[in-house]
């Protein structure tokens, strides 16, 4: 499905479009069907829904409002550690380790840890990128699956023993009908978290800045009134999602847009193609700060809309503006390189001079 209206419709049809069925990707997987089925985003109500319930109230946006100060504070820490020099890589210096310390203040993981997961999330994601995952789809299988599930063991124990209140404890000591999740739950669902945290905000920051370098007339309005930040945030969630497409299975014989759909089928949602419907947009492919856009970057409704949407939104508005203000005349140093991947839709080096 390419365009806005199909994947919207798809998206609020989980009854004949299952994510439980047949998995979630349209790309070949580091984990089995029946470990996708653990993570909420693989499965359909009524479970889904109970337990993805388990965090809305840690994620509500009057919840995520109340980081800012935090989110500022670490965006603001790793921005120090380019003080005295003049390039770096805007992915690997800036984006990774913020969104990583983030997200890691949420899962409780401690801080000398971010590198280690944003590595296992990054090969894990980015299986088939030969950068991210040198072992192929058949090494992390063997190798960074089960380091995975050792890490997260340790911290699972750590909390039936000594409860915390961050987002692991909630997964360790949840109730659904009345019986604790399974370990391998439990690990799914902090994979889920951690990888959604680590890879979406990285992704559109990356790519928006990107956009904003390329095109100084764009950045000069941002630079100008900083209040349009949050307009260009979304501008560059619709124009770069981090995630190019999601799948759904049919349940059963249908038709969608003129196209016969059979039970078993797979129907994927091309979030890069239905934020670019020319039908909805006046000049797609052009990257426009004012227009303030809807979009579909956190899904296109129904059940399974993005969990971290109030948070990916703040963390991009704080590191657009810290960005902004420090380095106002950064530019493009060398060749960005994309992820190979049919499902990330991000960048992997984004080599920046500071200053002009």
């Amino acid at each position: 499905m390419t365009t806005a209206d199909d994947v919207h419709e798809v998206s609020r049809d989980w009854q004949t479009y299952s994510s439980e069925r047949g998995g979630i990707t349209a790309v070949t997987a580091v984990f089995p069907l029946e470990l996708m089925r653990a993570m909420f985003i693989g499965m359909d109500p009524p479970k889904h829904d109970r337990i993805k319930a388990l965090f809305q109230a840690g994620f509500t946006p009057k919840r995520i409002a109340a980081h800012e100060g935090e989110i500022r504070r670490i965006v603001s820490d790793v921005l120090d550690r380019l003080d005295g020099r003049e390039t770096c890589d805007l992915v690997a210096d800036v984006a990774q380790p913020a969104v990583a310390r983030v997200i890691g203040s949420f899962m409780g993981i401690p801080p000398e840890d971010d590198a280690i997961w944003a590595e296992l999330m990054n090969s894990t994601l980015g299986a088939s990128d030969p950068d991210l995952n040198p072992g192929g789809i058949e090494g992390a299988i063997e190798t960074t699956v089960p380091e995975i599930f050792a890490r997260c063991g340790r911290m699972i124990a750590a909390r039936r023993e000594h409860p915390t209140d961050d987002l692991t404890s909630v997964l360790v000591h949840a109730e659904v009908d009345g019986e604790r999740l399974e370990e391998h739950e439990i690990v799914m669902g902090f994979f889920l978290l951690v990888a959604a945290g680590n890879d979406s905000t990285k992704a559109t920051y990356c790519s928006g800045m990107r956009a904003l370098m390329e095109d100084p007339d764009q950045r000069r309005l941002l630079l100008d009134d900083p209040a349009r930040i949050p307009g260009a945030v979304e501008e560059s969630l619709r124009m770069f999602p981090a995630f190019a497409h999601f799948r759904r299975t049919a349940t059963r014989d249908t038709e969608l847009h003129g196209q016969e759909i059979k039970e078993g089928d797979k129907v994927v949602m091309w979030y890069a193609s239905s934020n670019r419907d020319e039908s909805r947009y006046e000049g797609p492919d052009r990257f426009d700060v004012l227009r303030n856009p809807e979009h579909q970057a956190f899904g296109a409704g129904g059940r399974h809309f993005c969990l971290g949407t109030a948070l990916a939104r703040l963390e991009l508005k704080v590191l657009f503006e810290e960005t902004l203000a420090r380095y106002p005349e950064m530019s493009i140093s060398g060749r960005p390189r994309f992820t190979e991947s049919a499902f990330l839709n991000q960048l992997k080096t984004l080599p920046v001079r500071l200053s002009a």
